[in-house]
């Protein structure tokens, strides 16, 4: 017959037992007893169970094998997985609707910490009666009938490797594994545990919760504790938390106590302070030797429902795990089982080994027979008074699933009995004990509700998702160890309410987890950003203030964001207020000085006008086109005026009449001024005799070029009205935490139309002007016209790339300077020198005065004139 493939390393230690049981000699630190429990019945489960462990010292050979060997110590609170049985054995015995006339029994074997050991009570409980006899069964009639066992997925191979030699059934009531879930490697293997898929969601929920993003984690190195690495980084790298660092526990590490791996020590001394512990108590005892005898106080612990945290060696009196948040599965209480715990004797049950083990150990009592049955020992003491990390009165999850299991097996063989056919039942005795591979058809099959009413199936495919109750490792004030329900997580409810945390209620080990600041880098605070750390984890960053104009009202942000545009960020940039709303207004300094000064500037404009209509008959306002000259004057008047159309709250009529008005009063100005300096110059070349320029040297004609030149800039303006005309608009971004108001030009093109025109002009009449200005006349005004255009000029120059640079009010601040500079530049060199003569030097503003001038010049041309004769 061909063997299977999968059994091939099974079966070459399977035929290599005989030869290691001969050597076993030379494993020092296994002890030579052979304990086993067991209850007659006319069926029988065998349990196996990691009861106690060995201790190993580093062992040479050259000593005596039992001087390196410590004695056995004892996992106190695995115990209650044996009573878990003999209680679901004792019910199902009881009751008559189940498995009727037939009694079950039990044979219950350690564990340990060992392949071969564990290989070796397999094979005893295969043979019977204690033997090691390979292929050979020493009970008269069989009456095994399934194992339960597998505390862990090591065990649950470690016996499955044999045990499917002879397709005997195996309910492991460890945790689930989806690796024992292959049914081509292990077909005759069944998990009683729910799968625990979701436990990574519901540990990055709670870190999470409380802000945790720097944490380490602790796994076994094996298969699942890869696959729940992977989960944890994934999901982690999802929520943006980081890993500090990984420990990973050797599952083959047997040396516990003198292990020279000093993992705890490592742990400690991490920066993370949440460490993750994920394994079980088999592969993570290590965790226990290695630990120091203190108590952490900056240390928080999440661990997973597999290890039982409250074990621990019994020399170590104080523990580093209290205030240990623990994932539990959820489970419900047995009815009848803490009063079965409290009935428990040894005097109860005379014959059970384990039990007077158990308690010569938990009661420390002497360890010998005789004295266990005098008062030595206290025989009638109950288990409620052990420490929690003796014994637990409340039903632990895996003692859960090892009664569920029983009852598993019970169904699944009262299903069997109840199907087989009559013609069975008239055969003899033996053909009457029905064989362990039949059992494997009713157990796949298995689906009923236990006496606390959940469901059990052992179907892979149909075991539901684990919930878990979040326990708290805490320490009350008497100082008794207890287990509190501080929450729960249940993956099947909506996300959001699948994790509650009730947090009064959390024994902290001297931390505030509130304020528990379990992260890389401290947090950015609002009005900062982080920005990554080259090379390290997402979770470690710098810190750096928002940009102007952006804030972050959270902690932790990528990014700022940008305050609407009617708002602006505060001080600490972590929110925005709103903005207020200013204009250029007469009520702030440079408004009310603006605004002095034009309306002064208009005044004394009027004045000089007022001045030259009362001495309108004197030469020198006849001499200069006096009509051109009142012109200028009211141009003048309203070019200071129009400066005011800049200044308060801007509407929609100011807005259409700044740059227009601005832009015609000045261009009747400059065209007065054009026109007096042409005519000028004709009135020149109309001195010479028979010239025909004379019949230009009219006022009409002066006034036509005003017109016209003036004409052609209201084309300009109209037509920037009617395309795209200035309007009122706002500008938030000039001065922080203000909106302006203010007058958008529409059409810059058409803006910038309107001052070339009227530097054309002005540049025109500076070029005649300067031209000119040697002409011999009494009130020749082209000096002066020379010296106003050269300052318009240079003011409405340096305007352009002011203006450009400029925004808010300081532009329009600065509109409104160039036309009272330009307009002042204009008023005081063409008209205060008249004002001078006229008010000061009278004499030279009269017909003798110039003729006495003109004589005393003939005179200086005559006496110019000799020599050449």
């Amino acid at each position: 017959m061909q063997v299977p493939t999968f059994l091939l390393p099974a079966l070459f230690l399977f035929l290599h037992i005989p030869s290691f049981l001969a050597r076993k000699e030379n494993f020092p630190c296994f002890e030579q007893i052979q304990p086993r429990g067991y209850r007659e019945g006319d069926l029988v489960i065998g349990g196996f169970f990691p009861l106690y462990l060995m201790a190993v010292k580093s062992f040479t050979g050259a000593e005596h094998p039992q001087k390196a060997c410590n004695p056995h110590q004892w996992l106190h609170k695995n115990y209650q997985q044996v009573l878990a049985l003999m209680f679901a054995v004792e019910e199902i015995n009881r009751d008559s609707s189940l498995l009727p006339n037939t009694t079950l029994g039990f044979h219950i074997y350690n564990s340990y910490h060992s392949d071969a050991r564990t290989l070796e009570s397999s094979l005893r409980w295969l043979s019977g009666q204690g033997q090691t006899i390979p292929n050979y069964s020493c009970e008269r009639q069989d009456k095994s009938l399934a194992v339960i066992g597998g505390a862990t997925s090591a065990l649950s191979v470690q016996m499955g490797t044999l045990l499917e030699l002879y397709r005997f059934p195996q309910v492991s009531y460890g945790p689930f594994d989806t690796a024992l879930s292959d049914k081509d490697q292990f077909p005759s293997l069944y998990q009683m545990a729910p799968q625990d898929s979701s436990l990574h969601l519901g540990i990055v929920q709670m870190l999470l919760h409380f802000g945790w993003t720097w944490v380490g984690l602790v796994v076994p190195d094996d298969m699942r504790g890869e696959k729940f690495l992977s989960d944890m980084r994934e999901e982690m790298r999802r929520n943006k938390a980081c890993v500090a660092f990984i420990e990973k526990i050797p599952v083959s590490e047997r040396c516990h106590e003198e292990s020279q791996v000093a993992f705890m020590p490592r742990i400690m001394a991490s920066s993370a302070k949440v460490i993750i512990i994920h394994g079980d108590t088999d592969s993570l005892m290590i965790l226990r030797y290695s630990q120091p005898p203190s108590i952490s106080l900056w240390k928080i612990w999440i661990i997973t429902s597999h290890w039982d945290v409250t074990m621990r060696p019994h020399n170590h009196d104080s523990d580093t795990f209290l205030g240990a948040l623990i994932f539990s599965h959820q489970t419900s209480e047995i009815p009848g089982f803490k009063s079965f715990l409290k009935a428990v004797t040894p005097a109860k049950y005379p014959g059970d080994i384990f039990l007077k083990s158990f308690w010569v150990s938990a009661f420390e009592c002497p360890d010998e027979p005789d004295k266990l049955e005098r008062e030595d020992c206290p025989l009638n003491a109950s288990l409620e008074m052990l420490p929690l990390h003796y014994f637990d009165m409340t039903m632990l999850s895996l003692s859960y699933y090892v009664y569920s299991a029983v009852y598993a097996v019970a169904w699944a063989l009262h299903e069997m009995l109840e199907t087989r056919p009559e013609v069975e039942s008239e055969r003899d005795e033996r053909s009457l004990a029905p064989q362990n591979w039949q059992l494997h058809s009713s157990l796949r099959n298995t689906d009923f509700n236990n006496t606390a009413e959940n469901l059990v199936v052992l179907d892979d495919e149909k075991n539901p998702v684990a919930k878990y109750d979040i326990m708290n490792f805490a320490l009350k004030s008497n100082y008794d160890e207890v287990l509190v329900k501080v929450g729960q997580f249940v993956p099947q409810d909506p996300l959001g309410h699948d994790l509650t945390i009730c947090e009064k209620n959390i024994y902290n080990n001297w931390l505030d987890l509130k304020t528990l600041q379990a992260v890389c880098t401290e947090h950015c605070g609002s009005g900062f950003r982080k920005v990554a750390q080259e090379g390290e984890p997402v979770c470690c960053f710098d810190c750096v203030q928002c940009p102007e104009g952006e804030i972050s009202n959270q902690r932790n942000m990528d990014s700022c964001m940008k305050c609407p545009e009617d708002q602006y960020p505060n001080r600490g940039k972590d929110r925005c207020l709103p903005k207020a709303v200013t204009f250029l207004s007469v009520e702030e300094p440079l408004g009310w000085t603006l605004t002095c000064m034009a309306i002064s500037f208009s005044l004394l404009t009027l004045l000089i006008l007022i001045l030259f209509i009362k001495h309108q008959d004197t030469p020198i306002v006849k001499a200069n086109n006096k009509v051109l000259s009142y012109t200028l004057l009211i141009s003048l008047i309203f070019c200071f005026l129009c400066s005011l159309l800049f200044i308060g709250h801007p509407t929609t009529v100011t807005c259409l009449l700044r740059q227009t008005t601005f832009g015609i009063v000045f261009t009747v100005a400059v065209s007065s001024i054009l026109a007096k300096t042409i005519m000028v110059v004709l009135a020149f070349k109309a001195t010479r005799p028979g010239s025909r320029i004379r019949m230009w040297v009219q006022p009409s004609v002066a006034n036509s070029l005003v017109l016209i030149c003036s004409g052609i800039q209201v084309i300009l303006c109209g037509i920037w009205l009617g395309i795209l005309p200035p309007f009122l608009g706002t500008d938030p971004h000039s001065e922080p935490g203000h909106i302006i108001i203010e007058c958008k030009e529409g059409s810059s093109i058409a803006f910038y139309c309107v001052l070339g025109y009227m530097g054309v002009l002005a540049l025109a009449s500076f070029i005649v002007a300067f031209l000119v200005r040697n002409l011999p006349d009494t009130f020749n005004e082209a000096k002066f016209i020379t010296f106003s255009m050269l300052v318009f000029c240079s003011v409405w120059i340096c305007f352009l790339p002011t203006y450009q640079g400029s925004k808010g009010k300081a532009m329009v601040a600065m509109e409104i300077f160039a036309i009272l500079a330009s307009s002042v530049g204009l008023l005081g060199c063409i008209f205060i020198p008249k004002c001078y003569v006229i008010l000061i030097r009278p004499d030279k503003n009269a017909l003798e005065g110039l003729r006495n001038k003109a004589e005393t010049r003939a005179k200086n041309l005559a006496t110019e004139a000799l020599p050449r004769v």
